[in-house]
């Protein structure tokens, strides 16, 4: 049970780290932009660590 709420927690914060990046590259500019998706790829980092986590 534990490696399915990894994995359900790594493909959550997949999903919120594209729609950071969607969202960040339509209605963002400067600064705010690069904040958001630098956001998005720490998310995107830390929910290949969960994915990782589900595998073994």
């Amino acid at each position: 049970m534990d490696k399915m709420w990894a994995s359900f927690t790594g493909m959550g914060l997949m999903l919120s780290a594209a729609a950071l990046v969607i969202f960040a590259r339509s209605k963002l500019k400067g600064p705010f932009r690069f904040l958001f998706v630098t956001i998005a790829f720490v998310l995107l980092l830390i929910s290949v660590v969960f994915m990782l986590a589900s595998m073994s």
